[in-house]
């Protein structure tokens, strides 16, 4: 089979990673406190002097070394962060920094807000691989191929067509994501238990205001105990998984050398193995593989721990917040390698072809039993080609001769009639057409996610 060389591979995480950072989670901490002391100035709750000097720190302000000094002292992940920007406030600021709410209120919002960061970039990605999928499947909507059920050959299909069903299953995990949003990225100001106690209907109002400044909505009931949108967004990055897992399957599999239908692209001076010099592995595939099946196992370890008791368990938003971060670095390390296999596959369409006539014509006895079933009725033909198959199969015959040596198929039908049925090219049916309106379908789709993706004019 002939190998496509990239010397550039294009493996590029768009900054999913810098946004999953350290220092990004406590630049997101401080753009949420001073959004929540901008808010309640507007409404009152803290004096406007306060809130703009608040507004005015920068994370470069903020004595950092300070601030893991009292952490090793007093073992809380947040306070030490609110202390150092009292620190950093000289005047009034210092009053009413983290006033009227609780950590998590302020952790768990600024850790939807990076997420919501990052699921622009998702659906940036994901356009991009439904751009390439759509090229795949308009490029070989009419590559005849074998289709298979239950591991054994079935009838024909095209190449295009199983391309389809990936961008099918795609276009339902975008209509998801953005239908999610509105739930998912919420923003959560009620205070220690939720019911807003510190701060009253000003709390409700401040909590609305600091949403529409972070471009986030907010939560009907801001409850530390609930996580379902957590886990509804875990399972969404799942579903996007896995359709690029079950395309990585059929890449891992059909590539080996007994298919030899598709292989990734790959460099020169590439090493598969320390011992074996011929090696060119399927690096691509086996790591949506391996990243897509750890991330599985979060949504179970999330409805587990969502359900804890009383109002609010650090056991369980600690948790949530692991889950999160991991699943959104699973799902880029899913997302890189998707985009660079759908766009740098290699189909090879001459193989496909032989491999749909490995059983010489044997595939299509439905379309000859259809034929047949025209003329006899449905239950005989089915009899007829049934007997027809097994002979083949037990007398080793081919199945071009057994039909033509059946006197009542062949006074149906002449030589040439019989050998254009079992033709794998003459019985595909709709394919190459699903493949063509799909591929117009993702491509419109396509576009429309990398604009959404687009962040004051630059895609992120």
């Amino acid at each position: 089979m002939r190998a496509l060389y990239d010397s550039k591979s294009k493996l590029d995480d768009r900054g999913i990673k810098d946004l999953l950072s350290e220092r990004t989670k406590l630049e997101t901490w401080l753009k949420v406190e001073q959004a929540l002391a901008c808010s309640q100035a507007e409404e009152g709750f803290i004096p406007r002097e306060a809130a703009e000097e608040i507004a005015r720190v920068q994370l470069k302000d903020l004595d950092l070394e300070e601030m893991e000094r009292i952490k090793a002292k007093v073992g809380h992940g947040f306070v030490p962060f609110v202390k150092v920007l009292v620190k950093a406030c000289e005047g009034e600021g210092k009053r009413y920094v983290h006033y009227g709410v609780t950590t998590q209120n302020i952790q768990q919002t600024s850790q939807l807000y990076q997420a919501m960061e990052i699921h622009r970039i998702i659906k940036g990605f994901l356009g991009d691989i439904l751009q390439n999928l759509s090229c795949l499947a308009d490029q070989y909507a009419d590559a005849v191929m074998p289709g298979r059920t239950h591991g054994k050959h079935a009838i024909p299909i095209t190449y295009g067509y199983k391309v389809s069903v990936w961008i099918s299953e795609l276009l339902q995990t975008a209509r998801r994501l953005e239908e999610c949003e509105k739930r998912v990225f919420v923003v959560m100001m009620g205070g220690a238990v939720g019911g807003f106690n510190a701060t009253g209907e000003i709390g409700m109002r401040v909590q609305e205001r600091v949403a529409d400044r972070l471009g986030m909505g907010s939560m009907d009931v801001p409850s530390r105990n609930m996580s379902q949108m957590k886990v509804e967004y875990i399972m969404n990055l799942c579903l996007l998984c896995n359709t690029l897992h079950k395309m990585a399957e059929e890449v891992y599999y059909t590539g080996v050398e007994e298919f030899g239908e598709v292989c990734e692209s790959f460099t020169p001076g590439t090493i598969g193995s320390s011992t074996m010099p011929q090696k060119i592995n399927p690096k691509l595939a086996k790591g949506i593989i391996a990243n897509s099946q750890k991330l599985y196992s979060l949504p179970a370890t999330g409805l587990y721990s969502a359900v804890r008791m009383f109002e609010g368990d650090s056991s369980s938003y600690m948790l949530f917040d692991g889950l999160l971060e991991e699943a959104l670095e699973l799902t880029c390390e899913v997302l890189i390698r998707g985009e660079e296999l759908t766009r740098t596959l290699h189909v090879n369409r001459d193989r496909l072809r032989r491999n749909a006539g490995i059983n010489r014509g044997l595939d299509n006895s439905e379309h000859v039993m259809m034929m047949v079933a025209a003329k006899l009725g449905k239950d005989k033909a089915h009899e007829l080609l049934y007997d027809k198959a097994m002979k083949t199969e037990l007398e080793g015959k081919d199945y071009y001769t057994v039909l033509l040596e059946d006197p009542t198929i062949s006074s149906m039908f002449s030589a040439e009639e019989l050998k254009e049925m079992i033709d794998p090219a003459s019985y595909t049916g709709m394919c190459e057409q699903i493949a063509r309106t799909m591929a117009e379908k993702g491509e419109q789709e396509a576009e429309r996610l990398k604009k959404e993706s687009c962040v004051g004019g630059e895609q992120k």
